[in-house]
């Protein structure tokens, strides 16, 4: 049962921002370092990114191989705060939503010796 409210929270906070995105595009294109801007239009970069997300989230939501998706999403959420400090009074929550991904990534984590080497 814990796994799946760890699950869940994480996944959430993946899909609320590409869902929300899609009506209010410029609360969330600000967020993107200005590196990313220009190589692709920010309607696209935007909704790339929002894709990787609900990859991300609905991977996670499947229960399946967790250790990937929340070790994708720490990642993520790290960048997202060291590419962004300058708002750091908002994304400030991004690193206790990137402690709940390596949270489950430790839970989910492959086990070095299988069960057969005896």
């Amino acid at each position: 049962m814990t796994d799946w409210v760890l699950r869940t929270g994480l996944a959430f906070a993946f899909l609320y921002p590409p869902i929300n995105a899609l009506s209010d595009p410029s609360t969330w294109i600000g967020y993107f370092p200005l590196f990313m801007h220009g190589f692709v239009s920010d309607t696209v970069l935007l909704h790339s990114f929002g894709a990787v997300e609900v990859i991300i989230a609905l991977w996670l939501l499947s229960g399946w191989r967790i250790f990937w998706p929340a070790s994708l999403a720490f990642a993520m959420l790290l960048a997202i705060v060291a590419f962004d400090f300058q708002d750091f009074q908002v994304i400030f929550r991004d690193l206790s939503i990137a402690a709940l991904a390596l949270s489950l990534a430790i839970m989910h984590a492959p086990s070095r010796y299988s069960s057969s080497t005896s």
